[in-house]
């Protein structure tokens, strides 16, 4: 019995090499951009969550106060942009946790609202969130409400350790 060359064999053993390192190269590729896509599927999903929950929250306080003119009926918190300001999946989540809090908030009269802001500002002074493992101080800088909407300002900075 004859064994053939190596020789003969070589341009296909190399070929063969190629074809599984461009398999391997290409899975990669299509694994980065599925990650990619997916990323920014759930970010877009994590967005319409929190829309959603707001405007039914909106809509509720709106029917359940809507023959009072003076209340507040809404309550919108705005991140203020920073360089120290962390993702937007960390922010959204902290206004999320912050919104929660403020709820106390919604029904009460417009006309005793500096009763409130100073309450909310005592209980949410500095205040440190927990999110993702990573800690996050809020400081409320400026509260505005005008036709039953309270606007709430805030600074997200990473908490000192």
């Amino acid at each position: 019995m004859r064994v053939p060359e190596y020789r003969r064999f070589r341009p296909f053993i190399q070929l063969s090499g190629v074809f599984v390192l461009g398999m391997i190269v290409g899975s990669i590729v299509y694994n980065a951009i599925f990650h990619a896509s997916y990323n920014k599927l759930w970010l877009e999903n994590k967005d319409l969550k929190i829309q959603e929950e707001q405007y039914i929250e909106t809509i509720n306080s709106l029917k359940k106060y809507s023959k009072r003119q003076t209340v507040i009926k809404e309550i919108n918190i705005r991140a203020e942009e920073s360089d120290k300001a962390p993702d937007s999946v960390y922010v959204k989540e902290i206004i999320q946790l912050l919104s929660d809090e403020l709820e106390v908030l919604r029904g009460r009269d417009v006309y005793n609202i500096d009763e409130y802001s100073k309450m909310t500002r005592i209980m949410l002074n500095k205040k440190t969130y927990n999110v993702r493992g990573h800690s996050y101080s809020v400081k409320i800088t400026t509260v505005l409400v005008m036709e039953g909407v309270l606007q709430v300002w805030v600074d997200i900075s990473p908490a000192p350790e």
